[in-house]
């Protein structure tokens, strides 16, 4: 297996995904398979995805995420779901990425249509147990989850 290049063709061809599906966000993995002991991958969201808020309790998942292209709100929440903090990351701009340590509350916002991003965590992949979800903010898919995805986005005022 040769090199993977992170060029423009791969970056549109993301983005293209995200827009038509359902979560309004597309993956893709550069980690061999799910059971890799690093999961690295390019992530497409386009404004209207909702990535409910979440942390991290195993101590060895740290996230590291970076801006490649658009523009991405970060939320550091509190354990009772009271926004504590938020950061702008865009391309250019003053942050351009994040490292939130185990145990942090956090979620992201698309803040312009064609955003991606590079995540890597520690592996293997496991699905979020039901206590790193927060129980303040309601689950994808519920029809509450819109609104409070809005909520959030609002916090944001760009430049």
């Amino acid at each position: 297996m040769g090199p993977v290049f992170l060029d423009t063709a791969l970056l549109d061809g993301l983005v293209a995904q995200a827009r038509t599906a359902l979560r309004r966000r597309a993956h893709h993995n550069l980690h061999c398979d799910l059971g890799a002991p690093a999961q690295r991958l390019l992530v497409a969201m386009e404004p209207d995805s909702y990535v409910r808020p979440h942390c991290h309790l195993d101590p060895d998942k740290a996230e590291t995420l970076i801006v490649l292209r658009g523009c991405v709100g970060v939320l550091i929440f509190d354990a009772g779901g009271a926004v504590v903090e938020t950061q702008v990351m865009r391309v250019g701009g003053a942050i351009l990425g994040y490292d939130v340590p185990p145990g942090v509350w956090h979620s992201i916002v698309a803040l312009e249509s064609g955003t991606v991003f590079a995540e890597a965590k520690a592996g293997p992949y496991v699905p979020l147990g039901e206590a790193e979800w927060g129980c303040w903010a309601p689950p994808e898919g519920d029809p509450a989850a819109a609104a409070y995805r809005a909520a959030m986005g609002k916090l944001f005022t760009l430049a």
